[in-house]
Parts: structure tokens; sequence; C-alpha cells
């Protein structure tokens, strides 16, 4: 990432094949079909895939459940892998904003504030593959911020 003048510039991968080969976590959020049978061989090993929509519409996994062995690690982490080959497929590929329920109304962007704030966090440094949470006073912020602008009462 390159700063200048207050404005961040991020890079962008010339094609979804880079963009997957550097990528620590996906996240699909396209509504359309992001990833392919053919894209799941480049992403790296240890690497999360997440949806913000339905898997239906985001991934072809019916195409790679005959090529990779699927062991579920917990309720909404899958570990897909075959020799050589693994990453970790979140809430079976399905929306994980609505992992906890769905929000419906402005409730929304709470959520998708977290998930904002996550992802900026997770691509600030390397991390440790496992599951992370944001802190309680990110989430606090957020909810100031959120109350503030929905009822005035922050």
């Amino acid at each position: 990432m390159r700063r200048g003048s207050g404005t961040d510039t991020y890079p962008t991968a010339p094609s979804l094949r880079h963009a997957l080969t550097g990528a620590g976590i996906a996240v699909c959020a396209t509504g359309n079909l992001a990833l392919r049978r053919s894209d799941f061989a480049c992403v790296p090993n240890g690497a999360y895939i997440a949806s913000v929509t339905s898997s239906d519409d985001e991934m072809e996994l019916e195409g790679i459940r005959g090529v990779y062995t699927c062991e579920q690690l917990s309720a909404s982490i899958t570990r897909y892998s075959r020799t050589g080959h693994y990453f970790y497929l979140l809430n079976g590929g399905n929306a994980v904003n609505f992992l906890h329920g769905a929000g419906v109304g402005a409730f929304i962007f709470l959520v998708q504030a977290e998930i904002l704030a996550a992802v900026a966090l997770l691509s600030d440094r390397e991390r440790e593959n496992a599951h992370h949470e944001l802190c309680t006073d990110i989430r606090e912020s957020i909810a100031a911020i959120w109350l503030d602008h929905f009822t005035g009462a922050a």
C-alpha cells in the first residue's frame, strides 16, 4: 500500500489468478460466480475463503468436492485439502455476515462496518492462521458512530 497526501492508494491485481495467488483471505461479494473450479488451485495454502452472499452465487463448490477432502474443523470452518494443497472455507461458503443470525434494516451497517474493519486489520500485517475477532474498542467505536448516525444518541 502506498500512502500519500491524505488519500490511500491500494494496489489491484491484473487478474483474479494474480489476486488469489497472493491472498491470505478472499472475500467473495459479487453476487455472481466469483470462484470457479479452476480458481481454487490458485488459492495459497492456508488461505481463508469467505462470502457475504450465497455460496451458490459465488463459488463452484460442487466442482471441487470430488477433488478435495472436506474436514469440518468447527461449526463455521471447513478445511479443503488434497495432496500438497489446502485452504479454509468459512460458513460453508454462505454469508459470513449472517453467521450469528440475520440483521434487518440499518443494523446491517454494524455488521458491514465490522467486516470492513476486520479486512483492514487482516491486510495490515501477516497473521497466524486462526480465528480472529475485532477488539472491544473498535466494536464500541463502530457502535458509537452507528448510534450517532441513526439515533443522534452516541
